[in-house]
């Protein structure tokens, strides 16, 4: 797999003529983790579609590109809000879907370690039907994980698990995750600060950085510059939406 580049969009996108946001300029640093949070409504989803390349029903006026001059949307693997599973198959080819839609021959070796590393293991014969929505998205993260991409990109991918195994998984990812360049959508400070390099605050006008705690991630989420990291976070965050 080749070096995770950096990506940068700057741009400004509209909807019938209506500013959603913009301009504005957002990097992603190479082989680190960006962490994108602001209202709802502001237009991360669209962000996300436009890296990917999709239909967003607007219109962009900008760029996006990569650090290493090459294509960025063959380069990225994602993980959605909703687990995208597909309900007739099993947990076990789920996760090795991609590599069969691609026509290669998956690694079951490799998938069978990710399904136990999220807590899968005794599941992975059972179909989407059968599983808790915080399992199904354990198995939408192993198969996003499996996917080994340079670039990755996630949508609140921890919001359906409770706060331990939601720990587990943000730990879990940013191991296997070591090396890519990473955006991280979230609507939730302490996850920001636990596992940013970089956050980034999206408004209407502007992809305005934000402080990150002084030590590297993945933080320790009940140290003191960690904490102080989430307090100021969520103020900034609640007076956004006051």
């Amino acid at each position: 797999m080749s070096s995770a580049p950096g990506i940068t969009l700057r741009g400004s996108f509209a909807f019938d003529h209506a500013r959603l946001f913009g301009p504005i300029d957002l990097t992603l640093p190479a082989r680190q983790w960006t962490c994108l949070l602001g209202p709802s409504g502001v237009g991360k989803s669209t962000i996300l579609r436009l890296l990917l390349g999709l239909e967003t029903g607007g219109l962009f006026d900008g760029t996006i590109t990569a650090s290493d001059g090459g294509p960025v949307t063959p380069r990225i693997s994602y993980m959605a809000q909703s687990d995208l599973l597909a309900p007739w198959l099993s947990v076990r080819e789920n996760v090795v879907l991609g590599a069969r839609l691609r026509g290669e021959t998956p690694d079951m070796d490799r998938a069978a370690k990710l399904i136990d590393r999220v807590g899968l293991s005794e599941h992975q014969t059972k179909t989407p039907a059968a599983l808790s929505g915080g399992m199904r998205q354990r198995a939408a993260l192993a198969r996003t994980l499996m996917e080994d991409r340079p670039v990755v990109l996630l949508d609140e991918p921890f919001s359906a698990l409770d706060a331990g195994t939601r720990a587990d998984m943000q730990e879990l990812a940013f191991e296997v995750l070591a090396g890519k360049t990473v955006m991280l959508v979230t609507h939730d400070p302490a996850e920001a600060s636990r596992l940013g390099h970089q956050i980034v605050l999206l408004s209407q006008d502007a992809a305005s950085p934000w402080p990150v705690p002084g030590t590297p991630p993945i933080r320790d989420i009940h140290a003191p510059e960690t904490l102080d990291s989430q307090a100021k976070l969520m103020a900034h965050l609640r007076e956004l939406r006051a």
